[in-house]
């Protein structure tokens, strides 16, 4: 999946996982990017996996809520 997917796809599992709005979670989202903590995944498209979304949903739910 390309970067814009990824980042889709991790607000998605914020929203279902943590019972988040999509309001709430495209914020922690954004939060996040500004931090810079998707960085690696718009250098390296291979970090843009469906098993990472997963991990990084959790990490971003538990630094940006």
């Amino acid at each position: 999946m390309n970067y814009e997917e990824y980042l889709d796809e991790v607000t998605t599992l914020i929203t279902e996982k943590y019972a988040m709005t999509d309001e709430t979670a495209i914020q922690m989202v954004m939060r996040a990017q500004a931090d810079n903590f998707f960085s690696p995944h718009d250098d390296d498209p291979t970090l843009c996996t469906l098993d990472r979304t997963h991990k990084d949903a959790k990490t971003v739910f538990a630094q940006y809520k």
